[in-house]
């Protein structure tokens, strides 16, 4: 069987805002999916790029995509639902996984920690832990302000309205930004988070927005795969999209599918 290196990024999907029991109260922000990659700057604190896979032909590598998670009923003082891990698994390998973004907290209950952390609640509430190599805390609310705190993102923590900034990579040829936290009554962290009570964007891993008794569903993860050419064998499923840049061709997984090598 021959051998070649493959660079590659997986973020797994957003968690969704919280809410709360009136529309005069903003609850936090969900927070960004995790992010972890071969190609470029590490996010949540990380000090280099991880190793690019080693591909062996003829091996199946399986390809998971996170759903983002759901948005909740309104006035509810309840918590975000997280988002869902996205990863690569295959036979000899150490499967890579990327973990969901936290649940934003509600009125005076708390979020989740996850990749990137939930924003705080609304009652003076920390945000919750990120995932060191993947993503950043969530922020503080604020009981006078009467706001949750913004949702963390994969390159910073969240803000008191705002959510966390995202990554920018350019592993598709073109930089991209990814993995931004979920607002809190402000604006969304670049790379897809929502802004107030708006959903993160689709295959971002976008944290979901709060404002309100609103919650924001979180954004979808992504999984990206990026090759020589040369080494490229053409067999995938779940209709990945497939370009290339330079020398290299990149299969971009937006759902769950395989690449064979």
């Amino acid at each position: 069987y021959g051998f070649y290196s493959a660079d590659w990024l997986v973020v797994a999907g957003g968690g969704s805002g919280g809410d709360c029991t009136s529309p005069a109260r903003h609850a936090g922000g969900g927070g960004a999916g995790g992010l972890r990659t071969s190609y470029g700057a590490t996010s949540g604190g990380g000090s280099s790029a991880e190793t690019d896979m080693s591909i062996v032909s003829g091996t199946v590598y399986t390809i998971t995509v996170g759903a983002g998670g759901a948005s909740i009923g309104t006035s509810h003082n309840t918590p975000g639902n997280s988002g869902n891990n996205s990863s690569i698994a295959g036979a000899g390998m150490t499967t890579i996984t990327s973990l969901g973004g936290g649940g934003g907290g509600g009125n005076t209950v708390n979020g989740s920690s996850g990749g990137s952390g939930g924003g705080g609640n609304e009652s003076d509430g920390a945000g919750q832990a990120g995932t060191s190599g993947q993503g950043y805390a969530g922020g503080t609310g604020s009981e006078g302000g009467d706001r949750g705190g913004g949702g963390g993102g994969a390159g910073a923590v969240g803000g008191t309205t705002d959510g966390g900034a995202g990554l920018a990579l350019s592993i598709t040829g073109s930089s991209v930004t990814y993995a931004g936290g979920g607002a809190s009554s402000g604006s969304g962290g670049a790379g897809g988070g929502g802004n107030a009570s708006t959903a993160g964007t689709a295959n971002t891993g976008g944290g979901g927005g709060s404002a309100g008794s609103t919650s924001g569903a979180g954004g979808s993860g992504v999984v990206i795969l990026r090759v020589a050419t040369a080494n490229y064998s053409g067999t995938v499923t779940g209709s990945p999209t497939v370009t290339t840049t330079g020398s290299d061709t990149v299969i971009k997984f937006t759902g769950s599918g395989t690449y064979t090598g």
